[in-house]
């Protein structure tokens, strides 16, 4: 019997690209591969890539170029690329790198199978359609190994809000929801396999439609699994924000209090430059209506500072909105050009001021969520332990509000949620001890 060949997936982006990675090792499992975490012992690599931040391609290129010196060692490695650049790239990138066996897009990675063989002949393979078939009607169900305690399912794809800045839409399509039973159902494997919590995911995962109550029904039906103890859900469009998914934060216990909730900016016409169809104001009334459902909620956002056009009060109007809502977690970045979108056919601001905007801002958000951290200690909240920390007798978990949580603890604890009480505060993260 010959020895199983090897896979190394080099992950970049989001979360659901982590589900998507996932997804790829078990449906190339068939074709007789096994994943591995040393891409000098593959068989394939896999460039799994993300379209959203400046310099996508020229980063995968880059990594290309490193991995010449493999394929020079190993004259039968085949090396492919996946995810929105190959969506966005694909046939550029075939003809830029002789090194690329195969490409494939994010809608077509069930059909991989089909596409190593054609490799492992000497052919090239490219798919990079919308296919109409479902990918997740054709892939098998998840592997029945022990998982770690957490892990991510996708239940949206797909982007119909068109912001000025953004290239979904075009790389990952128009709004695609799950069916709800399918998605329990994999929920169901996931936590016969060991997850304890559970992320939904989508590019506007509040759009959800695959429930006949939207996602706050499905989180309703997901709660009534045994043995998953905890549920979250990304990425979130403030305009999708129903009553129902407002009132499940107060009421479902198994929902984290926690909302990753992006505005991208505080100023109205900017706003409305990135078409993104909500106001300040809207945002805000939006959080004091969450908040009165869950008062102990954590949010979380996501910031573009250096929109073309934005002016220095522009700006601050997104400072003070941050001042009013009091983050305990956000992204930020400096805004870059995305081809193919509205936007990128603006005038750009100058660097030095995208720069120094960009400064000003992370330093109130690390503020804030330094505050929100040392406001911790003194609590006792549920922790999830996932691993082992470095320091030997100390497990490393997360807590409800997604803090990671360092604290002495057995082994035995892995995979369960128990009471910690917080006892001090770092720059990112948490140190407890266990409670009783």
């Amino acid at each position: 019997m010959s020895a199983p060949r090897k896979l190394f997936v080099k992950t970049y982006g989001c979360q659901m690209n982590v589900y998507d990675s996932e997804r790829m090792t078990e449906v190339l499992g068939s074709e007789g591969y096994v994943a591995t975490d040393r891409p000098e012992d593959a068989d394939m690599i896999l460039l799994n890539t993300c379209h959203i931040r400046e310099k996508a391609a020229e980063k995968v290129y880059s990594e290309l170029g490193r991995l010449r010196a493999l394929k020079d060692i190993n004259p039968d490695l085949k090396i492919g690329v996946a995810g929105c650049v190959a969506q966005a790239e694909g046939e550029e990138i075939m003809r830029r790198s002789s090194l690329v066996d195969l490409v494939v897009g994010p809608q077509s990675y069930h059909r991989l199978p089909a596409m190593e063989r054609a490799v492992r002949s000497g052919a090239k393979a490219l798919d990079t359609d919308f296919p109409e078939d479902d990918k997740f009607d054709t892939l098998k169900a998840r592997t029945k190994m022990k998982r770690a305690p957490s892990a991510f399912l996708t239940v949206q794809e797909g982007c119909d809000k068109f912001c000025a800045f953004c290239v979904v839409p075009y790389t990952r399509g128009s709004e695609v929801s799950r069916p709800a039973d399918r998605v329990l159902r994999e929920a169901e494997e996931l936590v016969d396999a060991g997850v304890a919590e559970i992320t939904l995911l989508g590019q506007n995962v509040n759009a959800y439609h695959g429930h006949d109550k939207g996602l706050a029904g499905l989180i309703w039906d997901l709660a009534k699994i045994d043995g998953l103890k905890r549920i979250r859900f990304t990425t979130s469009h403030p305009n999708d924000m129903d009553d129902a998914l407002i009132a499940a934060h107060g009421e479902c216990e198994k929902l984290m209090p926690y909302l990753h909730l992006p505005v991208q900016s505080g100023s109205d016409r900017i706003l409305k430059a990135m078409n993104r169809k909500h106001t300040a104001e809207s945002y805000l009334n939006l959080v004091d209506r969450i908040r009165a459902a869950r008062p102990d909620l954590m949010l979380s956002s996501d910031f573009i500072v250096g929109f073309p056009g934005e002016t220095e009060e522009d700006f601050e109007a997104t400072m003070d909105l941050i001042r009013t809502v009091e983050f305990g977690q956000a992204y930020s970045f400096k805004y870059s050009t995305r081809p193919g979108t509205p936007a990128a056919e603006k005038p750009q601001l100058p660097e030095d001021v995208m720069a120094d905007r960009l400064a000003r801002l992370q330093t109130l958000l690390t503020q804030q969520q330094h505050k929100v951290q040392e406001d911790m200690v003194g609590r006792t909240v549920g922790v999830l332990f996932e691993k082992p920390g470095r320091i030997a007798g100390q497990m490393i978990g997360k807590s409800d509000y997604l803090h990671a949580v360092y604290a002495d603890a057995p082994n035995t604890v892995l995979g369960r949620v128990l009471p910690v009480r917080i006892i001090a505060a770092g720059p990112n993260s948490l140190g407890g001890v266990l409670v009783g």
